[in-house]
């Protein structure tokens, strides 16, 4: 079995921030989806022509998310045997899928993975909608000096979509935890299921 530990969930959710300490208590590697993504897109035939669609901006943000699903499968298959025994940290997109035959690869590639750890702030889908995407609202407010409805309700999306609750071996909710809490709670849990490297 991979002793990978996978973690996934919506945008702000803290992936990256737990993902990063766990890496750390567990001795293993830190690996970033979004940060490997782009290299695994290129290797799909269409990957030059859907950027020249996005780029034309003919499509909104809600229609651009559709287009990046085969991608996004290629790149979960990709990851999981390249990068074994690591703690994985997946984008919010690659772990949402609407095709039931990508979602079904994706599972195949994931059914090696010891632990995919979905992290949410709340069971309560608008509780968790309403932390989740009040965080995002203040990110994107730093980041990009405005708040894109559309960003909001593609995470609202990715908070309600049942695809990312049928990959996860387990959830975990982090409510106002910091990510070493958070942390805590995952090694808790898989802990005696870690064997050393």
């Amino acid at each position: 079995m991979n002793t990978t530990v996978v973690l996934i969930g919506p945008m702000c959710a803290g992936k990256s921030s737990t993902a990063k300490i766990l890496a750390e208590r567990l001795g293993r590697q830190y690996v970033d989806l979004d940060e490997l993504r782009w290299a695994y897109y290129r290797e799909l035939d269409a990957y030059e022509e859907l950027v020249a669609l996005l780029k034309s901006g003919e499509i909104g943000l809600l229609e651009q998310y559709n287009y990046w699903k085969p991608f996004e499968a290629h790149a979960v298959e990709r990851v999981v045997p390249e990068y074994p025994n690591c703690v994985l940290d997946f984008g919010a997109g690659h772990g949402v899928y609407e095709d039931e035959a990508l979602l079904a690869r994706v599972q195949q590639a994931l059914s090696t993975v010891a632990h995919v750890i979905l992290l949410l702030p709340a069971p309560d889908v608008a509780e968790a909608t309403a932390v989740l995407n009040t965080r995002f609202a203040r990110l994107l407010q730093e980041v990009a000096g405005t708040v894109n409805p559309e960003a909001l309700q593609l995470n609202e999306h990715f908070v309600k979509h049942p695809s990312s609750r049928r990959l996860a071996s387990q959830i975990v909710y982090t409510g106002d935890q910091t990510p070493e809490q958070v942390c805590d709670e995952i090694v808790k849990r898989i802990g005696g299921q870690m064997p050393p490297l």
